[in-house]
């Protein structure tokens, strides 16, 4: 894979003095992936700081950023170097997250890695998809055959909620209920490749579909495609989310749509721009971003579908690609 240039994003924070404690914040930054550390950026040099735990690891990674690392075995001493080297500033956090939005091309090719894996564990399990297996068969099977397409872990805990309640939370995860003919089925899937993460989801039937499925589902496709053909650079999050909205409000079932249309995709499974009716951000070339309708109601289920896409010069370009089926 393309190697990430961390000098070039240093560089583009200028002369500015900064305080970094967000994990992913000091991953993007400066190389440096560790569940315990600190950067200071002040004058042109970059300081980052950890316990001896990760000592080595830090230092062979920021080295090609020329950082001066300081490791501590006692919290204290570390603490204390952090204040002195961060006196007066304060964590900014949302100088990097800005940045962070739009993806350089080494980082879009990882996060296309990733959901080429899903799509291609998602593509073997959908087979497996009849009554008699269980949520947890089926989360099983997905990620560990995404680790053995390349993956290096699940992106997040695999959901995949059916029936009439589990199918009605949008969040559910997954438990040992097995499949039922008439359950709709919903499974939310992505894989972690060096750090970065795929989000996808896609709904069935299973069994033969009622006319009630067939509409609801058919209304959650159009949904989705109103709001990826609103995906484009000078566009607003909000308006990606409007797009969906409207649709629901007119086919009288905005209450059952319970989340905002999407998210930001990258080093965090969710992080800016965020599709909601809160939000102002100008959406642009270099984004990756969901677009994840969906309608559910206790006693029916649910329905979602999502896809990964780019935002392009021109409009957008999707990351996932595994097949919408419809409902026969």
């Amino acid at each position: 894979m393309t190697p990430i240039d961390h000098t070039v994003r240093l560089s583009r924070l200028g002369d500015e003095t900064l305080l970094v404690t967000n994990l992913a914040d000091l991953r993007w930054l400066t190389g440096f992936d560790t569940s315990n550390g600190w950067a200071v950026v002040r004058g042109g040099d970059v300081f980052v700081g950890t316990d001896g735990r990760y000592g080595d690891k830090a230092r062979a990674e920021t080295a090609a950023i020329g950082a001066t690392v300081i490791v501590e075995q006692q919290a204290s001493r570390l603490r204390a170097r952090y204040e002195e080297l961060a006196r007066d500033l304060q964590p900014d956090a949302t100088r990097i997250a800005q940045l962070r939005m739009v993806k350089d091309d080494a980082e879009i090719e990882r996060i296309e890695a990733a959901a080429t894996i899903a799509d291609r564990a998602l593509g073997e399990v959908e087979p497996m998809l009849h009554d008699g297996l269980s949520e947890l068969d089926l989360r099983a099977e997905l990620e560990y055959r995404m680790m053995r397409h390349g993956a290096d872990d699940r992106s997040y805990p695999t959901i995949v909620a059916s029936g009439p309640e589990h199918g009605a939370r949008p969040h559910h995860g997954a438990s040992r209920r097995a499949l039922e003919p008439g359950d709709t089925l919903i499974i939310d899937v992505g894989a972690l490749v060096d750090g970065y993460h795929s989000d996808m989801t896609r709904s069935w039937v299973i069994g033969e579909p009622s006319a009630e499925q067939r509409e609801t589902y058919e209304l959650v496709a159009l949904a989705q495609q109103a709001g990826l053909e609103a995906v484009r650079p000078g566009s607003s999050s909000m308006t990606v989310d409007t797009a969906c909205r409207d649709v629901f409000e007119e086919a009288g079932r905005l209450d059952e749509y319970l989340h905002g249309t999407g998210h930001g995709v990258g080093l965090d499974i969710h992080e800016p721009p965020f599709h909601n009716q809160w939000s102002d951000v100008t959406l642009e070339a270099g984004m990756v971003v969901t677009v994840e309708p969906g309608l559910y109601r206790g006693g029916f289920g649910g329905f979602r579908i999502e896809d990964l896409v780019l935002v392009t010069a021109s409009g957008q370009r999707p990351l996932t690609h595994s097949p919408k089926r419809e409902l026969n």
